[in-house]
Parts: C-alpha cells; sequence; structure tokens
C-alpha cells in the first residue's frame, strides 16, 4: 500500500480478488480497479499521475485518473508456479520485488504453499534486472532507513526480518544479518519505516503490529481487533497517521477482518520512494 501525498489519499491491493482501492479521507470515498492477475504492490513513481503496480507476473505503469495501463518491461520468470508479493523502493529510484510459490488459482482461492521458490529482485530504471536472494518463502517487507544505510527484508515463513547494509551508489546491499525472528505472535508481514528509524510490522495471524527499534527490540505492540494484519503506511498531511490493511479470515466471528484502519500516531513516517520512470 502507499501514501499519494499529491492526492492526499492511500492505495492499498486485493491480492485474491485481483483489485486495487484507493481511500480518500477528506470525502470518506473508496474507488476500486479491477485487473486481470492478482495484484501484490502498489508504489510511487517520479511522475505524480502514474503508479507501478506488481501483479503476480509482471510490473506495469498505471494512470489511475485514466486507468491506463502499460508494461513496464519486468516478466517474472517461472510464472505462474512463482508469483510476485511485497515490493518497495530503494532511495535510487530502483523497485525491489520479492516473489514466492503462487498460492493464488485463477479464480483467486488459495493453494497451500509447500516449497521455498522465492527471489529477491531489484529492477532499475534502465530495465536491467538483479537478483540478491534465493530459496525464499514468502517474500514480506521491503524498507529502507532513513539514512539510506540500512535495508530490511523479510520471510513469512521463516518468521523473520533481517537487516543488510545498503549503498547507496551502487544499489546494493551486503549479507542478511539478523534483526527481527522468533516473535511468538503470528507472522511477519509487510511494513513501514517511520521517521526514527523505527520498523513498524504487521503480524499476519497475530492480530498485532510491531514497533521494532533499529537494535531490533520491541518497543511496542500495537493490538488489533482483527486477525490478520497485512501492511501498513504512513500518511496523511503529516504522515503521522499509520494506514493498516487486514485480510479476510474463515473465522465467522473475525467481524472487522478485511478492513481498512487509520491510527494517529505521535510519530511521523517518511515519504515513500518514487520508481524513476520520467528519464
Amino acid at each position: 500500500m502507499v501514501w499519494h501525498s499529491e492526492e492526499q489519499a492511500v492505495y492499498w491491493t486485493d491480492i485474491n480478488r485481483f483489485l486495487i482501492h484507493r481511500f480518500d479521507p477528506a470525502n470518506g470515498s473508496v474507488k476500486s480497479w479491477l485487473f486481470d492477475e492478482p495484484v501484490t504492490t502498489v508504489l510511487l513513481t517520479d511522475s505524480d499521475g502514474t503508479l507501478a503496480v506488481v501483479l503476480g507476473s509482471r510490473v506495469i505503469l498505471w494512470e489511475p485518473a485514466s486507468d491506463s495501463r502499460r508494461d513496464q518491461g519486468f516478466r517474472l520468470p517461472g510464472w505462474p508456479a512463482v508469483r510476485l508479493n511485497d515490493a518497495g523502493v530503494d532511495p535510487r529510484g530502483s523497485l525491489w520485488a520479492g516473489s514466492m510459490q503462487n498460492n493464488v488459482n485463477p479464480d483467486g482461492s488459495e493453494s497451500p504453499i509447500d516449497g521455498t521458490t522465492g527471489i529477491l529482485y531489484r529492477i532499475d530504471p534502465d530495465g536491467r534486472v538483479y537478483e540478491f536472494q534465493d530459496h525464499l518463502g514468502i517474500s514480506n517487507t521491503l524498507v529502507w532507513s532513513p539514512d539510506k544505510k540500512r535495508f530490511n527484508f523479510g520471510d513469512t515463513l521463516e518468521n523473520a526480518i533481517w537487516v543488510y547494509d545498503y549503498d547507496e551508489h551502487t544499489g546494493s546491499i551486503g549479507k542478511p544479518n539478523p534483526f527481527f525472528s522468533g516473535f511468538s505472535r503470528g507472522l511477519p508481514d509487510g511494513s513501514a519505516i517511520d521517521a526514527e528509524g523505527y520498523l513498524w510490522n504487521c503480524r499476519w495471524d497475530g492480530g498485532c503490529i510491531v514497533r521494532v527499534a533499529p537494535g531490533g527490540q520491541v518497543e511496542r505492540v500495537i493490538d488489533m481487533p482483527t486477525r490478520n494484519i497485512t501492511n501498513c503506511t504512513f500518511g496523511g498531511k503529516d504522515l503521522n497517521i499509520l494506514y493498516v490493511t487486514t485480510a479476510a479470515s474463515a473465522d465467522a466471528g473475525d467481524r472487522l477482518a478485511g478492513s481498512l484502519f487509520a491510527i494517529p500516531t505521535q510519530i511521523r513516517g517518511v515519504p515513500d520512494g518514487r520508481f524513476r520512470i520520467a528519464g
């Protein structure tokens, strides 16, 4: 999900229903668009009217105002056995995306995951593609520290988020080092970073969001009224509202499953990165 500062609106994806939604806090309206395959991530670009959309099989450039869609150029090797999942944009304007075994059937229903076939990719503005890590279960959490020196990336199946040295000049990362793993409440899904360098990690099947200090310590736990917390981003005029997505649940008693939440905080986020497409 992503906060669009020019529109003062938040965009987020509904993977299994092949949808992107847009919420406008000023008037409470929600608009939705349908795509032809799972939609896993929506990201800003350096062109305000164009968003980068990560689908199961590829990356496209999308203009919401006209619903114009065109291929960016990257296509995932191995689709449909594997699919793309979470993604982010680094300080240089490159798009990073992780893949995983495809658990979404053509009708949107889910199939089990029994392999570690995921790969972490970097897609540069000039179209070049690099692979940085493989044998991943479910790629999630791709964020960079405010000082542009650290990169966090996680594997849901491993219940682990790692930290890597990041080189802003080359766009490369070092080896993975332990950061936050084994937390007992659920599994790591998407994350956001705040201006103090703390990671806000959403916990799938854990019913909470965890704010993790740069050293890996739990600073606070925010309890949520539903189980499957999927992603978050800072939005609002002052970037101090945490927008949070959640997923549907088979539990009939989980009545708020699939809702979008807005949580006012006393902490500011940092602007989302922008994929460089304008030349």
